[in-house]
């Protein structure tokens, strides 16, 4: 026996509007809240389209409206907990504005990140935010996006060269502050365990540390300083290098929480301890932070509030004619510090 099934077309947006009797323009403006549609018509509308459960056509609106209502966001890295913290900011103010979120990973690559902006434009994002990666010095890709007129906003990792829109943390003052830190917990010998140099972010948290020991009539010694790739595995060679061949070091700030924990994995593992032989903090506030013991202190910068302040920037420059009209507006956060066992000596109170 041939058994024939059914097939149940799908609800148009003529049929919703012969059922709210109304016009298919007005359904359109309705459904997506236009102000010249009255409230009770937006009622009625919704009622019918919910009734004859009509899904809108987006591929067919975004060509009809020249939007694509998506975002592309490109990070570093998925498995570092900040940059997962600020997506979630983004996304939290994108669902407000009825905008959907198209994430990249660029693992720290170039070539990845490139072909990360690439998707985007292919998929005609409304425009992309981007924290660049700590391999990229070559910035054509971005540029592009700037030369098709489409949104680019920064986050975290900026660049002036490109001459975006950005939102970020005070680096700068963020390192002084935990540099000032470990001076107040009466470290004599500080060290610094960097990156790269041609990122911004940790060039200024060089220049923090150095200047809060100028600042404290310390002495800025080269030796002290060591620069790593940003990783656990970095962090950990970087600090058996300053227990060798630097046994006086009693405290040291690490440029961010996974360079920390090497950092910290070393000092135990030298029969050392936190933080009476050596006093160790972070930035970032990555959440194992907490759960390690003794407890990393660190900076916290703020990652949900940059990713929705980064978001509500694009909203809010491109609902003007000209998204890079004027100087490009840049949003700088404050750092937070965050004591914890880690650093804390004798009992020490934590001085903000």
């Amino acid at each position: 026996m041939l058994l024939m099934r059914r097939v149940i077309a799908k609800a148009t947006i003529t049929d919703v509007a012969r059922t709210a009797n109304v016009t298919a323009s007005t359904v359109s403006r309705a459904l997506n809240n236009h102000p010249a549609i009255s409230e009770a018509t937006k009622k009625r509308v919704h009622r019918a389209a919910k009734k004859l459960k009509y899904q809108p056509n987006k591929i067919a609106s975004s060509l009809r409206l020249g939007k694509s209502h998506i975002i592309g966001v490109i990070i570093p890295s998925a498995e570092i907990n900040f940059f997962g913290s600020v997506v979630h900011g983004i996304e939290k103010v994108a669902s407000a504005h009825n905008y959907n979120v198209l994430l990249y990973q660029s693992s720290e690559q170039y070539e990845f990140e490139k072909k990360g902006v690439e998707t985007f434009l292919r998929a005609r994002v409304d425009g992309v935010l981007a924290s660049i990666s700590k391999q990229t010095i070559n910035l054509e890709h971005y540029a592009d996006v700037r030369r098709r007129n489409i949104p680019l906003v920064l986050f975290d990792r900026a660049n002036d060269a490109l001459d975006a829109p950005c939102v970020v943390i005070d680096d700068y003052k963020g390192a002084y502050t935990a540099t000032k830190h470990l001076i107040e917990q009466g470290c004599k010998h500080i060290a610094h365990i960097g990156g790269p140099q041609h990122v911004a972010i940790f060039k200024e948290r060089l220049r923090g540390y150095t200047n809060a020991l100028k600042d404290a009539g310390r002495p800025v010694e080269k030796r002290k300083v060591v620069l790593g790739k940003i990783s656990i595995a970095s962090g950990h060679a970087c600090m058996q290098k300053l227990l060798a061949a630097q046994p006086d070091v009693d405290g040291v700030f690490a440029v961010e929480d996974f360079t920390a924990l090497g950092a910290f994995q070393a000092i135990k593992a030298a029969g050392k301890h936190m933080p009476e032989d050596i006093a160790l903090i972070g930035f970032a506030n990555e959440a194992f932070g907490s759960y390690v013991t003794p407890a990393l202190s660190t900076i916290d910068q703020q990652t949900i509030k940059m990713g929705e302040e980064a978001a509500k920037l694009f909203f809010r420059l491109s609902s003007t004619q000209n998204f890079y009209t004027g100087a490009p507006e840049k949003i700088v956060l404050e750092p937070k510090l965050i004591c914890r066992a880690s650093s804390l000596r004798n009992n020490a109170v934590c001085a903000p």
